[in-house]
């Protein structure tokens, strides 16, 4: 594999994603933030942010299957979160566990929470950007 996720001695150790990736492949693949809308646009789990999680997560599988990719090329993750606070992360947690369980994965990728105060639509909770590596 032509990434390799580290968490460096000295930093802290978080279960959701390591703090570090290395890089060697060919091609970057820069995926648009994706937000818990399904095919047709509608969103998903309105007012639910766990649903909304685990959408956005899938969102990104999808997109990065399209071309070939996998959360194991993911070399870094980006998240917007409405009115983040510190007591939701296990709920963000569990989005992202319940994602990974129906995609057969385990996204470890650098992750950065960015809280903000909306997105695009009124109804949207959350959104994930991913960089991804393939060769």
């Amino acid at each position: 594999m032509a990434i390799t996720l580290v968490n460096p001695e000295g930093l802290t150790k978080v279960d959701l994603y390591r703090q570090v990736s290395v890089a060697t492949g060919s091609r970057m693949v820069f995926l648009a933030g994706q937000v818990a809308w399904d095919a047709d646009g509608v969103t998903v789990g309105e007012g639910d942010f766990v649903a909304q999680v685990e959408q956005c997560y899938l969102n990104v599988g999808t997109a990065l299957a399209e071309v070939g990719a996998s959360f194991d090329n993911v070399v870094k993750l980006t998240v917007y979160l409405v009115d983040w606070t510190p007591d939701k992360m296990p709920q963000f947690a569990e989005g992202v566990a319940r994602a990974a369980a129906k995609l057969g994965v385990t996204p470890a990728a650098p992750l950065t929470g960015v809280g903000v105060a909306a997105l695009a639509a009124p109804d949207l909770l959350v959104e994930v950007e991913a960089t991804a590596i393939i060769d």
